[in-house]
């Protein structure tokens, strides 16, 4: 019996490093390991240790024979991988399962090296494992900041309720925000409480985290229209984040209309048909199952801009995006070209996934009654939304019309448009920053022109890759700092930490430590037990700041 990685891989690497035989790739040293949608096990050499499941933080890797339905499309994926290459050569002349390479000591320090004061600014996946890195493998003393008044970004506040096993990957980042050499401050924003000069004042570097918060806009005239939303809006409203708007998104219309073709465009699609008994036991907020179990939404139609073979989405999300109970998945054939492209496709095509679904031209009018349904419309895009009241009524989109030459159009009867073709970076006050990628300039992970700042994560390399891929590029940025500090071109700090948590708290006297984090964790915890859920999110900041103080003076009187 062999092992298989599973559609939540999230790329981070964890599995290769405590695999004996060397049977997952590719690995971060192999030049396909940035641009894989996944990794894979090879079953040829895998042993069935099952080293590598223990390790993976978000549960994504299981047993061949315990593969549930849904899932056993990955045994051929992961063996596919393969397909081709030469079989792993059997060790003869030791004991090793396989041959080792040279070790590496990335972290190599010189002896007499101190202990550096790091600041890390954003504590989402990025941010996280740039403090993992330090914390693992130097002395150094971290400093979490955050400007919400608790810890998480893209994994509390990004990832779908539906994929609980994705933000396991928080509990491996969570037991860092307790640890001794670890100082927390959430609910602070630099440019607003602090600057980043008084940042740099106060610690040897700061390393930037801050994430692409906005998202990219479509320039078509109505989109201001209200019930156009974006995607990144409409995430942040299902997974309570203290500054999504609890209550107006209205889901009253039979048809949503969703424009890209990422993973984030499949997330949305899915959570506005699922089942909300289903949605009942994740976290999701509680505003929002409330008005998924009020919605009136049957159908919703995916844009995208090209082909079924470019799409953006990871093949491992649209084959999830098939077995979702209730649901049909279907493809809009009003283009000729997206017919021909899936069956042309091979097995392991991303269009290759699409064959075998009906297919189908989607009607001018809302749909009624029947099942719910994702319908994928290829070439196509919208070239104006239209209102009618106090929201959107219709999408003009582009329409092969039969032909393929794209230049007809066609009205989609639609309540609700949700954009979802990027995130983008905002300027953080005092850095650089290049308005064309969304990015702030850097050498490394280096902020350019200003010497002891770094970032790592979206705002460092634009907004590519999953959470796991961040672990490669904290690494990079990490590196980058401490030869700085072994070169001795990093400055001194003229303040201590207990100087930057006094100035800290006089700019904001609303500033949650680590034992008020634990005490928001409690709260939602037991606030899910009665439920029968994982945990329910408190979803305001007043919420989350009283919590964490009323739990802080509890545990202070006991």
């Amino acid at each position: 019996m062999t092992y298989a990685i599973t559609q939540t891989c999230c790329n981070d690497a964890t599995c290769v490093a405590v695999c004996p035989v060397n049977c997952i790739h590719p690995t971060p040293e192999e030049r396909a390991f940035g641009s894989t949608e996944m990794l894979h096990i090879d079953p040829r050499a895998c042993i069935d240790c099952g080293a590598c499941a223990d390790a993976c933080p978000v549960d994504a890797i299981f047993p061949v024979d315990s593969l549930s339905d849904g899932q056993r499309e990955y045994a051929d994926i992961n063996a596919a991988y393969y397909e081709g290459a030469e079989p792993p050569a059997a060790e003869v002349d030791g004991p090793n399962f396989h041959a080792w390479g040279e070790p590496v000591f990335e972290r190599s320090l010189p002896s007499d090296f101190g202990p550096l004061r790091v600041a890390v600014v954003g504590t989402g996946p990025a941010g996280m494992y740039a403090a993992q890195d330090l914390l693992l493998h130097t002395a150094a003393e971290v400093t979490l900041i955050d400007r919400l008044p608790v810890a998480g970004g893209l994994v509390r506040y990004g990832v779908a309720p539906d994929h609980p096993a994705t933000k396991k990957v928080g509990d491996t980042f969570s037991r860092f925000h307790s640890h001794p050499r670890v100082r927390m401050h959430l609910g602070i924003e630099v440019g607003r409480d602090v600057t980043a000069e008084e940042l740099s004042a106060h610690h040897d570097a700061v390393i930037y985290a801050v994430g692409a918060s906005t998202d990219r806009r479509l320039g078509v005239p109505g989109e201001e229209t209200p019930g156009c939303l974006s995607a990144t809006a409409f995430v942040a409203w299902y997974n309570a984040h203290p500054e999504a708007v609890a209550q107006g998104v209205d889901l009253s219309a039979e048809r949503v209309v969703v424009v890209g073709n990422g993973n984030v465009a499949l997330d949305v699609a899915r959570i506005l048909v699922a089942d909300p008994e289903a949605l009942a036991a994740t976290d999701i907020a509680a505003h929002a199952l409330d008005a998924l179990r009020a919605s009136r939404v049957r159908e919703v139609v995916v844009l995208g801009r090209r082909g079924p073979g470019d799409a953006a989405y990871t093949r491992s999300e649209l084959l999830a995006l098939k077995h979702v109970p209730g649901v049909e998945l279907v493809v809009d054939d009003h283009d000729p070209r997206t017919a021909a492209a899936i069956d042309a496709a091979g097995a392991g095509d991303r269009a290759g996934v699409l064959k075998g679904l009906a297919r189908v031209r989607t009607d001018a009018a809302s749909p009624t009654g029947g099942e719910r349904r994702i319908v994928l419309r290829f070439h196509s895009e919208v070239v104006e939304i239209r209102g009618e009241g106090d929201g959107v009524n219709s999408v003009r989109v582009t329409d092969g019309g039969g032909d393929g030459d794209g230049g007809g159009t066609a009205d989609l009867k639609a309540g609700l448009l949700l954009r979802a073709i990027g995130y983008r970076g905002i300027p953080v006050p005092g850095l650089p920053f290049d308005e064309l990628s969304g990015t702030v300039p850097h050498e490394g992970g280096r902020v350019a022109g200003v010497p002891g700042s770094y970032v790592v994560g979206w705002i460092k390399r634009g907004p590519s890759g999953g959470i796991g891929a961040n672990r490669t590029c904290a690494a990079e940025t990490v590196g980058t700092l401490l030869a700085d500090a072994v070169a001795g071109e990093l400055a001194a700090p003229t303040g201590d930490a207990k100087a930057f948590r006094r100035l800290a708290r006089q700019r904001n006297r609303r500033v949650v430590d680590a034992r008020g984090l634990a005490a928001i964790d409690r709260a939602e915890r037991d606030r899910g037990r009665r439920d029968g859920r994982p945990r329910v999110k408190l979803a305001t900041v007043e919420e989350l700041v009283a919590t964490a103080r009323s739990g802080r003076l509890l545990r202070l009187t006991r």
